[in-house]
């Protein structure tokens, strides 16, 4: 059997301003913010669960019922907790090091017009879904679809100017068993300016080959955020240079055809995943 593809040609350049014009019909990005990612131990923060366009979002708000799971991974499995849904979360974490929070949520449904759902297909860089369409002679019909999201955030937990040591990374830095997972290979906190950070898509645990990552980056002082676009390699890998604090957003949309369980609402089955996480602290110079 031929094994899908998110995509049909991988590409490593970046595709910048690409979607800038994506019609705000088709804005679906859900990730995790809470108002700082550097926390010091006992610190006590909120987590907010929202979806927007632009790495700007609106609360979630009364969807609790839809989240599947909702895990907080620290640096040793003692850290491990399983939280209650919530519309935003209230966490005060002791231990120092890297913690890792993982959502993934149930699944909802959406149809589009063919031609919105033609614009979503491109603008995600589904092209795999796209010639299947075409194939089958169904680019004029509606766009059903099945989503789940799946969504994780880093928080460095350290004293003040001090980072724990580099092996309490290590938990953070390793897939977490979600339909669709961005994994850092490294710690973005320990970064300076101006390096680059690796990230790998996995689909079910294996690295996705030419995925479409796009990436949002918040700038200082109330610029206007960055936002550019890049495909994984052959080892579903992207590399992306951290020019400053951020926070960062990067998400993924996966896309395959729904299986017989949810084919009476929709045709296509896609998974929506997003990784959130704080940069170096200033500019290099």
């Amino acid at each position: 059997m031929k094994r899908l593809q998110y995509a049909s040609h991988p590409m490593r350049r970046a595709l910048p301003f690409l979607f800038l014009f994506a019609p705000a019909a088709l804005a679906h990005e859900f990730w995790l913010e809470a108002p700082r990612l550097r926390l010091a131990p006992h610190e006590t923060t909120t987590l907010q669960l929202l979806t927007g366009e632009n790495f700007a979002g609106q609360p979630w708000p009364g969807r609790a019922t839809k989240i599947r799971r909702l895990v907080r991974y620290g640096p040793t499995p003692a850290d491990t907790a399983a939280l209650a849904p919530a519309d935003s979360l209230r966490l005060a974490i002791s231990r120092p090091g890297l913690h890792t929070l993982v959502l993934q949520s149930a699944e909802s449904f959406n149809e589009l017009p063919a031609a919105q759902f033609t614009q979503y297909l491109q603008a995600e860089g589904l092209d795999f879904i796209l010639e299947k369409r075409r194939e089958e002679g169904t680019t004029a019909q509606p766009g059903r679809e099945a989503y789940r999201r799946c969504a994780k955030t880093l928080l460095q937990v350290a004293a003040p100017a001090a980072l724990p040591p580099p092996a309490t990374d290590s938990a953070a830095l390793r897939p977490r068993g979600l339909p669709l997972e961005l994994v850092p290979e490294q710690n973005p906190y320990r970064l300076a300016a101006g390096r680059s950070l690796t990230v790998r898509l996995l689909r079910a645990g294996l690295p996705v080959r030419g995925g479409l990552v796009q990436v949002w980056q918040r700038q200082p002082g109330g610029l206007p955020t960055t936002r550019f676009a890049t495909r994984t390699n052959s080892a579903g890998r992207v590399i992306i240079k951290l020019l400053g604090p951020g926070p960062y957003l990067l998400a993924a949309v996966g896309m395959v055809p729904a299986p017989p369980a949810l084919r009476p609402r929709a045709d296509w089955y896609s998974t929506w995943a997003s990784l959130t996480f704080g940069g170096p602290p200033a500019a290099a110079r």
